[in-house]
């Protein structure tokens, strides 16, 4: 029980922090409106016509897992910010698992995600994005998977950063260049073999392509849309993530313990 209070203590002053932050909510809303809204509807009439299914769905299925992954963590980054203030070692001295701090950071960023989300999907649904509320819903369990494989690549990144400042610009060297890798609004279904291998490479790929390949189950897109089976993109997520997971945790919670 205690640890368990102790991982919604920690969830809850990541999801307080989230909604304190004005910026960073303007910015959730920004994103989608760039790539939903403005790419995907002026490629739409060309582009879609020639792929043969709607960029626009597209677009938004990939945004979401991009929010998904990015957000959870970009969020778990916020961890050299703790360690800047001393709040970090001050929680890792307490008498709670180190898996439990990390858990509960991870699900505190999930929180943030799933609000994110949110609102792309209600900004889906003003534009007009052809997208099945019913089918969104049913993602859900899926959203919850690929935030917690964001938030495995973050805990690794970090245990391999110092100062908040060299993380928060190291990060988005490491994030941006998975947004063409993982074909969030690009299609990599046929490009060349040495891009291949670097899709292979970005972790993002598998938390957009396992969402799209729930959504368009059973459609006659899926074959066009989709990179790697259902089954396939959640082994690789569970195994690859479980390892980051454990070995970024004790990396990072090995170089507090020295400091």
């Amino acid at each position: 029980m205690n640890e368990f209070q102790s991982v919604l203590a920690i969830a809850y002053r990541d999801f307080v922090k989230f909604l304190r932050d004005r910026n960073r909510l303007i910015a959730t809303f920004i994103f989608p409106i760039l790539f939903i809204g403005v790419l995907g509807t002026s490629f739409q009439s060309g582009l879609g016509d020639a792929l043969g299914y709607d960029y626009r769905l597209f677009v938004f299925l990939g945004v979401i897992g991009q929010t998904l992954f990015q957000s959870t963590a970009a969020g778990i980054i916020s961890l050299t910010e703790d360690r800047e203030q001393d709040f970090s070692q001050e929680i890792f001295v307490s008498p709670i698992s180190r898996f439990t701090i990390v858990i509960g950071k991870i699900f505190g960023e999930t929180l943030v995600a799933m609000s994110q989300v949110i609102g792309i999907v209600l900004f889906g649904f003003i534009i007009q994005v052809p997208f099945s509320v019913g089918a969104v819903l049913a993602m859900l369990p899926f959203f919850l998977i690929v935030c917690f494989f964001g938030g495995a690549f973050g805990i690794l990144v970090v245990s391999f950063l110092g100062a908040g400042r060299g993380a928060r610009e190291v990060f988005p060297f490491l994030i941006f260049p998975q947004f063409f890798l993982a074909g969030v609004f690009n299609p990599i279904k046929d490009i060349g073999l040495p891009l291949n291998i670097l899709t292979y490479m970005a972790p993002m790929r598998y938390g957009v392509d396992v969402l799209r390949s729930v959504y368009y189950s059973g459609s006659s897109a899926y074959d066009k849309v989709v990179l790697l089976p259902l089954w396939m993109n959640l082994l690789i997520i569970v195994g690859l993530g479980s390892v980051m997971f454990v070995y970024g945790t004790y990396r990072f919670t090995t170089k507090e313990q020295n400091r």
